[in-house]
């Protein structure tokens, strides 16, 4: 069989630990034997990162920019258990924190429905979609530990370096502590709001946005003001003549609604809370395996991703030699993501149907009742008793479903 042909270069970022592993066979597996893969690959594994001084990282984002379409593996971000595992030079930052603020933009991640997987919210009928911020935040947060009896101040500066005022944040008299300081910039919260409701309107979705600005009076008011200003000057009538609706309210009010609510819609997070909430919302549609998740920046490039983490727990059974039976529907899909949207930007309608074809070759083999071990205790589907497959197995099956 003739294989499919690319002629734009994917940029391919490796990653970490289980998800590592899953990589290499899905592309061995499921992509190979059909597409003459074309990419350009950085290896954004712990011990790379580490051996670069995570140089390669923003190597791989302008890249991504470049190209305008990556697909990105699950990578670690170290704390000081890993640092000192892994024997690192320092505990280097979230790699996907920095490719966000390298290529701005805005996080969406769906769940990825099958018949059969019952969401822990029965009520939950319909997907709802996790927009969430990609820059700023405590992710380029600057932070220090703070001694007693030190004072940590606000200090701000104009263009020519005089001081123009100064507020304390907090007097350490009385013992030590810890100061965070965080950011965000007009353009990129703008970009962001921007990005939300074209995507609503694309998909016909209505949308609530959420801050805690009863609370964070100027950072968080700012959010709302600019989500509100935008939407009155531009999408308004478009929303009306679309028959959907915008709302903005509290964090703790939406995250009340979404429990009650039977989903199909659009909810706009800021960037830790979209971090948080995604996890929570793909929880409870049945697995953190089940989620799709693409960086949508200003200027058009896209960063496809599984929205989970390295599922460290199975590599170390893995290292054993153990059977494990990973969920790899993330990553499936972060691929099929990268190919689609590589095929739509290239004109290449071959490469688009593939991805097609595979993702509903896996959603298939999940609904005749063949998955991993996460979803076998939600799995209810009348006349199909649910078979456990261990982690390449799963992958096979897709592969003869495909």
């Amino acid at each position: 069989m003739s294989k499919i042909q690319m002629t734009t270069p994917l940029v391919e970022m490796d990653g970490d630990e289980m998800t590592r592993v899953l990589w290499g066979w899905i592309k061995d597996i499921l992509i190979l034997p059909y597409v003459d893969l074309k990419t350009e690959y950085y290896d954004l594994g712990l011990e790379n990162r580490d051996r670069t001084d995570d140089k390669i990282t923003v190597e791989a984002a302008e890249a991504n920019k470049k190209y305008g379409v990556a697909v990105k593996c699950a990578t670690i971000t170290p704390n000081a258990q890993r640092v000192e595992e892994y024997h690192l030079k320092q505990m280097w930052k979230s790699p996907n924190g920095t490719i966000r603020r390298i290529l701005d933009g805005t996080v969406f991640r769906a769940p990825i429905l099958c018949k059969g997987i019952t969401p822990y919210v029965p009520g939950w009928k319909k997907p709802i979609v996790l927009a969430r911020h990609a820059y700023g935040d405590i992710y380029n947060s600057v932070e220090d530990r703070i001694g007693a009896g030190e004072k940590a101040y606000l200090v701000v500066e104009d263009k020519e370096g005089k001081e123009v005022r100064r507020r304390l944040v907090h007097d350490f008299a009385g013992g030590a502590g810890i100061v965070q300081g965080v950011h965000n910039v007009d353009r990129s919260i703008e970009s962001f709001a921007r990005s939300c409701f074209n995507y609503a309107l694309e998909q016909k979705m209505p949308m609530y946005f959420a801050t805690k600005d009863t609370i964070s009076k100027t950072y968080d008011h700012h959010f709302k003001d600019i989500f509100n200003d935008l939407y009155e000057r531009e999408y308004k009538e478009k929303f009306e003549a679309a028959d959907i609706w915008f709302m903005y309210t509290l964090i703790d009010d939406v995250v009340a609604r979404v429990i009650r609510s039977e989903g199909g819609f659009l909810w706009a997070c800021k960037n830790y809370d979209g971090d948080v909430m995604s996890d929570m919302v793909a929880t409870a549609y049945g697995s953190l395996g089940m989620m799709s998740s693409v960086l949508v920046s200003p200027d058009g490039n896209y960063e496809y991703e599984a929205a989970h983490g390295t599922v460290t727990r199975h590599y170390y059974k893995y290292l054993k030699g153990e059977t494990t039976s990973t969920n790899s529907v993330a990553t499936i899909f972060a691929w099929t993501g990268a190919l689609r949207k590589r095929g739509e930007l290239d004109g290449n309608r071959e490469l688009s149907a593939f991805a097609d074809r595979l993702e509903k070759a896996t959603v298939e083999t999940i609904e005749e009742g063949k998955m991993t071990g996460d979803l076998i205790p939600l799995f209810r589907r009348e006349g199909v008793a649910p078979v456990k497959l261990d982690s390449k197995e799963f992958l096979q099956a897709i592969a003869q479903k495909l």
